[in-house]
């Protein structure tokens, strides 16, 4: 089975080209998806994280307040890799285990979808990369409205991750979401007619 890694930007559209693969055919493996399981209550990483940060983290129902977490930890250099320490080997190993699962009931194609892909150079071992990208103006405004933040906030969130340029570069598939969901969807159909034909990476 191939693996082709998608990523891009906080907000910058990587969700909406997510989904389009799945209308598409597509089965994705969404590491967002995958860290909101390994938190829930009866998991161990979530006795950790109580453990760790306290009782104030925990939202009214019991589970894990994650905005409430973000803000702790966006500030906060230790507290984010604490967080990471206790969450990130139960992610890379739930996925695995759902990436075995694709393999072994013969899928040709899974497509990983993760922030921090280039980051932590996942794409190195992986058949190939999308990158979604758009300029810094949509960016900042789609996560304005997404969370609900002021445009310097937002700009912070979006400057404390690598650079989307830098991620393009390695890229061997890049969808550019500048323009309506129209023309994300064309190009993401295109991108992904190309990976079945098994087009090699880009030289």
């Amino acid at each position: 089975m191939r693996v082709i890694g998608l990523t891009g930007g906080i907000a910058s559209g990587k969700s909406t080209v997510a989904k389009i693969l799945e209308e598409l055919g597509a089965h994705v493996v969404d590491a967002d998806q995958v860290a909101r399981e390994v938190v829930q209550p009866g998991h161990p990483a979530f006795d950790e994280i109580v453990q760790v940060f306290g009782k104030e983290v925990l939202a009214e129902d019991g589970t894990i307040a994650r905005k409430k977490l973000g803000a702790m930890i966006f500030a906060d250099h230790d507290k984010r890799r604490a967080l990471n320490a206790i969450t990130h080997p139960r992610i890379a190993e739930a996925t695995q285990n759902k990436l075995v699962a694709l393999g072994q009931a013969g899928t040709p194609v899974a497509i990983y979808e993760a922030a921090l892909i280039v980051e932590n150079k996942l794409h190195l071992g992986f058949d190939g990369l999308i990158v979604v990208s758009c300029d810094d103006a949509h960016q900042i405004a789609r996560l304005q409205k997404r969370d609900e933040l002021d445009e310097k906030s937002a700009a912070e969130r979006i400057h404390a991750q690598a650079p989307l340029a830098e991620k393009v570069q390695v890229a061997d598939f890049v969808i550019d979401t500048n323009g309506d969901l129209a023309s994300t969807r064309k190009q993401t159909e295109e991108v992904w007619r190309r990976i079945q034909a098994g087009e090699p990476k880009r030289l």
